[in-house]
């Protein structure tokens, strides 16, 4: 029997591209095929200019690919190829539903408030920062949820201790989040194998994300703390624009180039409207756990000085240490399975300041934990 992969090709294969008497798999239109656990995405290029007359195409392929039996669920988006030399035009900005004359953003299902935590490149503890900020949320008595947004690189399913563990469908044919730590959970390392790597292209990986965000049963959260892929490309654009999100949070390491990559996340977000509750200084010292010596590896400060002279708040700092690696490393985050110890202090300062914030309460002295 054919295999399921085999069997959308062929359903598609039915489908005639437009201008070229092929179908859309003999013109090369149909670039991805994913399928795992019955759930079907792929993508079809199309030319930029002509993006808009080829979505009954795409409408026609989602329903081939549904009809196919086996297939739960079905997912088809449009990549719009550009021609050499021709750039294609920035879609305008959303501003918030108050904004005159700006539309509307629709809201998440069962969830309240998201803030995204981001960063301007990667390496810099992006994610075990939004993990632990999470939980720091959750211990101050709120509904929290965390979807991991690293499309390309997803790392929560590990930090929460979820390797390998699948979502189920319930009866409305929605992902049940899983849960761990008192959170919920929901990544596309949940879907794919840990080491597989994700070809997708900009459309796909969005529209994977947008599933994933809006086809969730969140189940009335507080806060969805969204775990933001790192730079300022289509992902972070389309979340920034579709999603009424409550804020950032921009995670930075203390040294010149991460915190000129930082200073272009911050500056997104503002250019589409979103308000920046802060920068938090990763990895900002290491104390030497034999002598005591206090080590400023990336330098010491740097996002302390950025968040002033961009005017947004300091949230705090968290040091480079080897305990926060470990726990992150095992899926034992610190505020979870330490939350008395002075490394869950730094992330629950932090969320604390963040609550200030969106309370409009005067902003705290940022936290400065140093362990010896």
């Amino acid at each position: 029997m054919p295999s399921l992969k085999d069997q959308v090709a062929a359903a598609l294969s039915k489908i005639t591209m437009p201008g070229t008497g092929k179908d859309i798999v003999a013109a090369g239109a149909v670039s991805d095929i994913y399928e795992k656990d019955g759930k079907v995405m792929l993508s079809i290029s199309v030319p930029a200019d002509k993006a808009s007359r080829f979505e009954p195409i795409r409408a026609a392929a989602e329903a081939a690919v549904k009809s196919i039996p086996g297939v739960t669920k079905a997912t088809v988006a449009l990549t719009a190829e550009v021609a050499p030399g021709s750039a294609p035009k920035a879609p305008p900005a959303q501003g918030h539903a108050h904004s005159h004359g700006a539309p509307a953003k629709n809201g998440i299902p069962g969830v309240k408030s998201i803030i995204a935590v981001a960063s301007g490149k990667g390496g810099v503890g992006k994610s075990t920062t939004a993990v632990n900020f999470a939980l720091a949320l959750a211990a101050r008595g709120l509904k929290v949820g965390i979807l991991d947004a690293d499309i390309y690189g997803p790392s929560v399913p590990r930090l929460m201790g979820l390797s390998g563990e699948k979502p189920e469908v319930n009866e409305d044919r929605t992902l049940v989040p899983l849960e761990n730590y008192g959170l919920k959970v929901m990544s596309i390392g949940f879907l794919v194998e840990e080491e597989t790597p994700m070809i997708w292209r900009a459309p796909m990986a969005v529209s994977a994300l947008t599933q994933m965000l809006r086809e969730s049963a969140w189940d009335d959260l507080d806060v969805l703390v969204v775990d933001m892929p790192p730079g300022t490309g289509d992902v972070q654009l389309t979340m920034a624009q579709q999603v009424p999100l409550t804020g950032a949070v921009i995670v930075s390491t203390p040294q010149d180039l991460a915190l000129l990559d930082a200073r272009r996340g911050v500056a997104m977000f503002q250019k589409v409207e979103v308000p920046v509750l802060g920068i938090v200084e990763n990895m900002a010292y290491f104390i030497c756990p034999n002598c005591g010596t206090h080590h400023d590896i990336f330098g010491h400060g740097g996002a302390a000085q950025e968040a002033r002279r961009i005017g947004v708040p300091f949230l705090g700092e968290v040091p480079l240490e080897m305990r926060i690696r470990e726990t992150s490393d095992a899926g034992l985050p610190v505020v979870a399975t330490e939350p008395n110890g002075p490394h869950a202090e730094s992330y629950l300062a932090i969320a604390d300041r963040v609550l200030d914030t969106l309370a409009g309460k005067p902003e705290r002295v940022a936290p400065r934990i140093v362990i010896e």
